[in-house]
């Protein structure tokens, strides 16, 4: 009877732990605020390694998160709809680029500011984009290059 009790006690220990951690990973990461900002369009080359829930950042703080990707059916074009924080204004001259971490970390986007007067709105579209870089790619062409 004794050890039914500390089986039990512990298993909701166990199980309040894990709430607990569940919460706090919810609530610090970022999971469901892609709906707060102003959303922005961005069409690229390639987009290999982005996906919905991606971060978009600007000098490598998280502003924002992507929220949809589709392929544009005329140009062929990746598009991708970007949720940008309301309180980050920026230029309608601005760019995005597909970067990565490191050689190993995942990719997101990137935003660099523009130098213009006029702000880009929600529903605005950044003109200047750069697609992700296909490094397996790369290596493959340097490599028969030498042949």
């Amino acid at each position: 009877m004794k050890n039914n009790l500390v089986e039990t006690l512990t298993g909701m220990v166990v199980i309040g732990l894990a709430v607990a951690f569940f919460t706090f990973a919810y609530s610090t990461g970022g999971v469901g605020k892609g709906s707060g900002g102003y959303t922005i369009i961005a069409e690229f080359e390639n987009v290999a390694g982005i996906n919905t829930g991606s971060d978009v950042r600007m000098s490598g703080v998280k502003i924002g998160t992507v929220l949809s990707q589709e392929l544009d059916p005329t140009s062929y074009q990746a598009v991708l709809k970007l949720s940008v924080d309301p309180s980050v204004k920026l230029p309608d001259d601005s760019t995005a680029k597909i970067t990565s971490e490191g050689i190993l970390g995942s990719n997101f986007v990137a935003l660099e500011v523009g130098g213009s007067e006029k702000m880009l709105a929600s529903g605005d579209k950044i003109e200047n984009t750069q697609g992700s870089i296909d490094l397996f790619g790369l290596i493959s062409q340097f490599i028969n290059k030498g042949d």
